[in-house]
């Protein structure tokens, strides 16, 4: 374990941890984590951050050169409550530079905008804008981080249930299961380093504003996923969210999917945000770069 995870893990256990339990603004948390984002999280040097036109805020971001024709697109975590394209260029500029790949961020709807189903909604939007540009589905890569995740995973649903299938899907800590049913998220309520367990049913019914948990647009566990793409998990073994990656990836492999489910030992939630302070956040999205590039070379030779 390297010394930067331990320091980090400490400092999540014992001063934010505590606040994220007391919190009770959904708008302070948002404006909390735009600010700490930058901070934590600085993008690499000539990181480009453009907007484009789309049916939601778009941000286009590459960082080096970047293989022509195809993109990642990337619905960021936050408990649907906060987290935005801007606070997500530290994370993804290093994702981009690691598989020369342009990324797409959305700044879909959080629950203070709009309730469930807006941000589903607005997912979809982005990949039919994508396909509208003239991407073919075999050149967009799905990617998502806790709750963005789990959206990317629903938004995977969707397109296979209407023949549409992406290169691939990358989900970092996914969020899938809105009945908060996983045995780890009691058992491991003790030893996630900053997820307030306590909490987690609020926010699901923040989001929800009354809908069915089990929805397949809120809870992609409970979906189906007809001949699914190539899919790769990243979780620690220690969070509350430890089911909900391994029930997922079994549903994917009896789906007939190729799932490669990568436990990561002692890291907190989502530890690839901190790529440029954690050497294992930085081998996390180099795993995932990997498997990015693999994931694009075999759509494209089908």
């Amino acid at each position: 374990m390297s010394w930067q995870r331990r320091a980090v893990n400490a400092w999540m256990r014992y001063a934010v941890k505590p606040v994220l339990q007391r919190a009770g603004n959904p708008d302070l948390a948002r404006r909390s984590f735009e600010w700490l984002a930058p901070v934590l999280s600085p993008a690499l040097p000539l990181t480009r951050f453009q907007r484009r036109p789309g049916p939601v805020p778009l941000y286009l971001l590459s960082q080096g050169r970047t293989q022509p024709g195809r993109v990642i697109l990337f619905l960021h975590g936050g408990a649907y409550l906060a987290g935005s394209a801007r606070s997500y260029q530290g994370m993804l500029s290093r994702l981009s530079h690691a598989c020369a790949t342009e990324i797409l961020i959305p700044d879909y709807r959080l629950m203070q905008q709009a309730p469930f189903p807006a941000a589903f909604d607005d997912a979809l939007a982005c990949w039919r804008h994508l396909r509208q540009t003239g991407y073919a589905a075999r050149d967009i890569l799905l990617a998502g981080d806790s709750a963005g995740g789990g959206l990317a995973l629903a938004l995977l649903a969707q397109l296979l249930s209407e023949q549409e299938r992406p290169a691939g899907l990358v989900a970092f800590s996914p969020w899938c299961d809105l009945t908060l049913s996983g045995a780890s998220v009691q058992g491991n309520r003790h030893r996630d380093a900053i997820i307030p367990t306590a909490r987690m049913q609020e926010a699901v019914d923040l989001y929800l504003a009354g809908a069915e948990p089990t929805d397949a647009r809120a809870s992609p566990l409970f979906a189906d996923f007809p001949n699914p793409p190539p899919v790769l998990i990243q979780v620690g073994d220690g969070e509350v969210l430890r089911s909900d990656a391994d029930r997922m990836a079994a549903r994917l492999l009896a789906a007939g999917g190729e799932v490669h489910l990568k436990i990561w030992q002692d890291v907190p939630h989502v530890w690839q945000f901190l790529a440029g302070m954690l050497p294992e956040g930085q081998a996390a999205l180099t795993e995932a770069a990997a498997f990015a590039n693999r994931a694009f070379g075999a759509a494209s030779a089908d």
